[in-house]
């Protein structure tokens, strides 16, 4: 067998689910030594495929070939057996288990006693060689999601997987985080490892990939050297059409204050702390963006301003008026909105339909709500104006809201949580996992209620989003405000600092504390 001969082969592949045609007839090749980025927007086909290449499943029809020998895998770790492994975007590991403990999980060949020393010490090593440092004996639960990622690679790489999928690797990295990723990744195919590298973040697949291939509805468009290749070319290739990525953004001169924190502490729900002291102002007429890497307070900040948890100290002020301590209702009465980050859970009831999610928050008032029964005509009316108004892709307005895709479901929160003009919106991750085309249109949409006046928090990962549409940005790490920087000031490199706890001295000139 030459070296020629390429890592993998998924020809043809065809996969099925009632109702749905998830891969038809997809070619995809991976070559030994390479970084072949997968693009698509959501629903194109990406997870089904790699799901049939990591095991998951069996395809309908198309054969697959691993380092030119044909295979058909019945479970994972049968992909495994055969050098391919798959860190998923949501990690697949034991919290109260040590590094070691999780990187050996599943095993059948590790004896009958553990020799936990020799495991320990091949742990360090494949860091060390990789650069990926992580301390063996550590739990789960006291590792950054940053260390929990090197965690998962070392442990495909610990089996001897000679092909990673990667699904959206860099989403809970800093941009340093992301650059010694970068370079580990570099590392691998210098080895001849092939790496798939998923990811909706264009930038860092064309700094990063040897070559592309964009899958739409299920077929595959085109493969590219990403040498040469732009952003607008990508997208066009993902979406079908021209994709704006320049977000209009006309100066406002901020109104009056909207909503102010100022000292407000809470705990998570393992009783430790989670906000400490930590104080911001928004305006009308403002988007603040809240940068930080997951898991230093973001969620406990957006709970607590809308009364979904309870603060330990401080105060929150709502148009002038202190709600500390209010319930959900009393600060929905306040003029909250609020866009969560978990869309399914958090932000809709799944099994209700469209239109009974678009009237979560006004069944109880008029013209909806009465004083003994709902006006269904009424709330359908509503819903079916809404549904055209925020463009929601959706057979009918009695369709329950599991069946939507996730970025008509964002698009139903948004058109419940801003058809009311809120005086304050809180979101929280608002494209996350969204494709090109919803994200640009989420975007669109908060930017619109801004110029409107309304008073936007905006709590993300994603610094190109906090770039692109926040005026001011505060910078979370450990549940403080460790620094602001206006949009003039913005770069990478100083809120990437702040985001791994330094301290910078630049600060926006109109940021409160």
């Amino acid at each position: 067998m030459s070296d020629s001969t390429p890592a993998f082969e998924m020809r043809n592949i065809t996969k099925r689910f009632p109702g749905v045609l998830a891969n038809d007839r997809v070619t995809f090749v991976g070559e030994k030594g390479e970084i072949h980025a997968l693009l698509g927007e959501n629903g194109a086909g990406k997870s089904t495929l790699m799901n049939v290449l990591s095991g998951l499943y069996h395809a309908d029809s198309g054969e697959l070939f691993i380092d030119g020998r044909r295979v058909r895998f019945n479970s994972p770790g049968d992909a495994i057996a055969a050098g391919v492994g798959m860190v998923h975007q949501h990690f697949m590991l034991v919290p109260v288990q040590t590094v070691a403990e999780n990187v050996i999980l599943g095993q059948q060949d590790v004896g009958f006693v553990l020799d936990t020393a020799k495991i320990e010490a091949e742990v360090r090593r494949i860091g060390e060689r990789y650069g990926l440092p992580v301390d063996p004996r550590a739990y789960i639960w006291q590792l950054s999601v940053g260390e929990q990622q090197r965690v998962e690679i070392i442990k495909m790489l610990y089996r001897g997987a000679q092909i990673l999928i990667l699904d959206e690797p860099t989403a809970v990295l800093t941009p340093q985080e992301t650059e010694g990723f970068f370079h580990t990744l570099e590392e691998m195919k210098a080895e001849g490892k092939t790496i798939v590298f998923i990811s909706h973040k264009l930038d860092e697949v064309l700094s990063i990939a040897d070559r592309i291939t964009v899958l739409r509805q299920g077929k595959h468009i085109a493969t590219v050297p990403a040498a040469g290749m732009t952003k607008p070319e990508l997208a066009s290739l993902m979406v079908g059409r021209e994709v704006l990525f320049h977000i209009e953004t006309p100066a406002i001169e901020p109104g009056e204050p909207r909503l102010i924190l100022r000292d407000v502490e809470a705990l998570d729900n393992k009783r430790l702390p989670a906000l400490r002291k930590l104080s911001l102002t928004v305006r009308s007429g403002e988007i603040v963006g809240v940068a930080g890497v997951a898991g230093n307070g973001q969620r406990e900040l957006a709970e607590a301003i809308c009364g979904m948890r309870p603060i330990t100290g401080g105060s929150i002020e709502v148009t002038g008026d202190n709600v500390t301590g209010a319930p959900p209702i009393i600060m929905i009465e306040a003029g909250i909105a609020y866009v969560p980050a978990d869309r399914s859970a958090m932000g809709s009831a799944p099994n209700l339909s469209v239109a009974e999610n678009l009237a979560l928050k006004s069944y109880r008032i008029p013209p909806i709500g009465g004083r003994w029964f709902m006006n269904r005509r009424t709330m359908r009316e509503q819903a079916e104006a809404l549904i055209q108004a925020y463009d929601i892709a959706t057979p009918s307005a009695d369709t329950p809201s599991r069946k939507l895709s996730g970025g008509n479901l964002q698009k139903l929160i948004l058109a419940r949580e801003l058809s009311s003009r809120p005086q304050v919106i809180i979101a929280a991750y608002p494209t996350r996992g969204l494709d090109i085309g919803a994200t640009e249109n989420v975007r669109n949409l908060l930017v619109d209620a801004r110029n409107q006046g309304a008073a936007i928090l905006l709590i993300s990962e994603d610094l190109d989003e906090v770039f692109a549409l926040s005026d001011r940005i505060d910078v979370i790490y450990e549940g403080e405000i460790v620094g602001h920087v206006s949009r003039e000031e913005a770069d990478r490199e100083t809120v990437g600092l702040m985001m791994a706890g330094e301290r910078v001295t630049k600060s926006a000139s109109n940021a409160e504390s």
